[in-house]
């Protein structure tokens, strides 16, 4: 059971550099037993992913990751074992969709004050079909020659408290556990290393089925702190890379962090139930 899970990735439907089918090729390459896409408000990806991987011998579980807020602070969910094509569950990713488009329209707007001319059209080249998010812009700027880097466009621009920077439209953390639960998933606070551990506590105790114990950003003491918070309050682990690939420059990080299959185990018997695809979903792609 000390197999290597990754619960923790993104594709070219979110903010990834990598196709489903390749990243299912480079978890193989890495000895990865079982992997969850966890884009960024679509799971167009699972469909695709999930017969690679029967293909190549990979185990992939659904996921998705949302975006909530609590006391004036972003907390990303992680949700697992979510059905790609329940139909609420559709509704509220498109919806996060489309306030994603009217954010980065009024991100344009925000870069257009400031001098730096950037159309709709130079972000949609770059993300193409996937959920438009800031690493799109921030590619959109490089290849236009506003900014010299990825990390120039957030850190100067489009980065928390930034001049072009704008919020996304949130919900509350409770919100986004009824989402996933309803569609049949669990959720997690993804990478918990980030927040003060007062609120990591209020956001257990709203619900959240558990937490992500192993990330690039967590130290080695930080794994042991979340372990325990794990047994003291009964929750679920997870683990991953947060692998996005590109000018996130984390291809290390791919194959490196990861959890168990033991931690997955304990995830389905959670659930007391082994996903699979509906034989009916395994050709084409989710609409949602």
């Amino acid at each position: 059971m000390n197999g290597k899970v990754d619960l923790h990735i993104h594709t070219t439907y979110s903010d990834g550099i990598y196709t489903p089918a390749e990243i299912i090729k480079k978890s193989k390459e890495l000895g990865l037993d079982a992997i969850s896409i966890t884009d960024h408000d679509t799971v167009n990806a699972i469909t695709e992913a999930t017969m690679s991987g029967k293909e190549s011998g990979i185990e992939v579980i659904p996921g998705v990751e949302i975006s909530s807020e609590f006391n004036g602070k972003e907390v990303h969910i992680l949700g697992y074992f979510v059905d790609p094509f329940n139909k609420e569950f559709e509704r509220y990713l498109n919806f996060f969709r489309e306030e994603r488009i009217k954010r980065a329209e009024r991100i344009i707007k925000k870069l257009e004050k400031l001098g730096l001319r950037l159309t709709f059209e130079d972000i949609i080249s770059v993300s193409k079909n996937s959920a438009i998010g800031r690493p799109h812009i921030a590619l959109a700027m490089v290849n236009k020659g506003l900014v010299s880097s990825y990390y120039e466009a957030f850190n100067k621009y489009i980065g928390n408290g930034c001049p072009a920077y704008e919020k996304k439209v949130h919900l509350s953390p409770e919100s986004a556990y009824k989402i996933i639960t309803d569609a049949g998933g669990l959720s997690f606070i993804a990478h918990p290393g980030f927040m003060p551990e007062e609120i990591l506590k209020e956001l257990i105790e709203a619900g959240v089925d558990g937490i992500e114990v192993f990330h690039p950003s967590h130290t080695p003491q930080k794994i042991k702190f979340y372990k325990g918070i794990v047994s003291e309050y009964f929750l679920l682990e997870s683990g991953g890379s947060d692998y996005h690939g590109g000018q996130r420059n984390d291809d290390e990080n791919f194959g490196k962090y990861y959890t168990s299959l033991f931690a997955l185990e304990a995830m389905k018997k959670r659930l007391n139930h082994t996903y699979s695809l509906p034989e009916d979903k395994q050709t084409g792609n989710s609409t949602a």
